[in-house]
């Protein structure tokens, strides 16, 4: 293992103007093998995460990356100066994609070959995986296990009388084995993640294993519970894998998954820096698309060489049980905010457009279950009708704070009063998604907040259409909006 990558591109689209590449508005899947090129050999980044969930899986990423930019790739090896890293459908979770991830897992060895064709030496190009939506270990052991058993150890299978093997037939299924890299996304999960990643490893200690990254998403749990709870539990989570780290002496590599707008992670090329000291320990960012494709290439490349250099460090404890008690009382007040706008935001939602090609990653509200019997888009698609509607979602539950609240998330939330100022930077008064209560909020404790003119002359005209049931336009204004942003959604 040469290096743990510090940056990973990524395919969520969340970005309001589309790459020079892209043949239209809505990107495919051979935009994606460009876009896989372009975030190696121009923005820098050490790594692509390849999305293989809602869309037909596609088993010669690498064949394709190999010949289209050859030159490229025989300069910088692919599985060691730069990597490719799959994430696959949860059969649990998602049980009509089951077998994708078998497809995907079958396409490893195949790359493989293809790699070591190309190079003229054993290199793997794939040799880890995200599972999405992890909420046990035995989800990771049976991924784990299955390829072992029947993706690499079919090699010994015999075929014949004479005992000839698969592997003396068709040749050896390599690597042996891969890493499974769980995403934990819900409250419950992300709480449970040090007790389940030590059932893990006690499934696989007898491959020696030295160090394991593991995933924590930063979006749904903002959609799912407010933005205080989603950084709370990230930061818990965080807390747990150093203490992880001290007890099995098996070295944690975190990743947390950032997008553009303060809902989502508040992770720009302007905030590299700020968001580094609001996660300490955390070792990989991802780069999203609006950080990839709305802001200034040199912005973005700058930012970029900003994470390679910096540092991990331990982070300061947060008292467990104080951190409960606020995320369950706000989390109740940002779902009543929710529930109440719901309506409202599916309405909108209809007109926020696509930038990829496929269904992305289900989350908790749209897949495994609904908010008390209501169905809410993705979450780039609800962040983005919020905005639009002059109500950044970050804003939601700010109300039942108390100055005890207050004085808790400062001290442990660095970046607090930078995010909800950058999101009331797009707010406007006339929304009718942001209570009265909200309203005294936002007054009381930032009067003198700065407002995006522009922003808001565009949600005017939004909340006038919305509310006289005018749709024509919509799509457009939504993108105009978005655009002053740098994100859309």
């Amino acid at each position: 293992m040469s290096f743990i990558p510090k940056t990973m591109s990524t395919q969520h689209p969340d970005n309001v103007s589309m790459p020079f590449f892209a043949v239209n508005s809505v990107m495919s899947g051979e935009d994606e093998i460009q876009e896989a090129f372009y975030a190696y050999s121009h923005l820098g980044i050490q790594e692509q995460m390849w999305d293989v969930e809602g869309k037909e899986v596609d088993p010669y990423v690498v064949k394709k990356l190999l010949s289209k930019y050859e030159t490229y790739f025989r300069k910088h090896l692919l599985g060691v100066d730069k990597r490719l890293i799959l994430r696959v459908p949860n059969p649990d979770v998602e049980k009509a994609e089951a077998k994708v991830l078998l497809e995907t897992l079958e396409s490893i060895p195949r790359s493989y070959d293809a790699n070591a064709l190309f190079y003229e030496m054993p290199v793997a190009p794939i040799f880890e995986i995200i599972l999405p939506l992890t909420s046990s270990a035995q989800q990771l052991l049976l991924i784990h296990r299955y390829y072992k058993q029947f993706v690499s150890g079919k090699a010994q299978q015999i075929l014949d009388e004479q005992g000839t093997t698969l592997k003396q037939w068709i040749g050896d299924f390599k690597p042996d084995t891969v890493s499974v890299i769980p995403l934990f996304e819900d409250k419950e999960s992300m709480l449970r993640s040090k007790e389940i990643l030590k059932e893990y490893f006690c499934g696989i200690k007898s491959e020696g294993i030295t160090f394991q990254r593991v995933f924590f998403a930063r979006s749904d749990p903002a959609m799912n519970y407010g933005m205080i709870s989603a950084i709370l539990l990230n930061k818990l989570a965080l807390q747990d894998m150093v203490d992880l780290e001290l007890e099995t002496g098996i070295k944690i590599y975190p990743i947390i998954g950032v997008g553009s707008a303060p809902f989502r992670g508040h992770l720009t090329p302007q905030r590299v820096e700020q968001v580094i000291k609001e996660y300490p320990s955390v070792h990989t960012f991802t780069i999203q698309s609006a950080f990839k494709y709305d802001n200034d290439v040199n912005e973005v490349k700058a930012a970029i060489e900003t994470i390679h250099a910096s540092s991990t460090s331990i982070p300061e404890k947060i008292d467990v049980q104080i951190a409960l008690e606020l995320i369950e009382r706000y989390g109740r007040a940002h779902e009543s905010h929710v529930l109440a706008n719901a309506t409202l935001i599916n309405r909108l939602a209809k007109y926020v457009p696509s930038r990829r090609l496929r269904k992305l990653h289900i989350g908790l509200f749209g897949y495994s279950r609904r908010l008390k019997g209501e169905s809410l888009p993705r979450v780039i698609t609800f962040t983005a009708a919020l905005y639009s509607l002059g109500c950044p979602p970050e804003l939601f539950g700010l109300e039942v704070l108390t100055e005890a609240d207050l004085a808790f998330v400062r001290k442990h939330i660095v970046n607090f009063d930078d995010d909800i100022l950058a999101a009331l930077k797009y707010y406007n008064p006339s929304s009718p998604c942001v209570s009265e209560q909200l309203k005294d909020f936002i007054r009381k404790h930032y009067p003198n907040y700065a407002s995006d003119a522009n922003h808001l002359k565009i949600t005017n005209f939004i909340i006038e259409k919305v509310s006289s049931y005018q749709h024509h336009d919509l799509e457009a204004l939504i993108i105009q909006a978005a655009s002053f942003r740098r994100f859309l959604g």
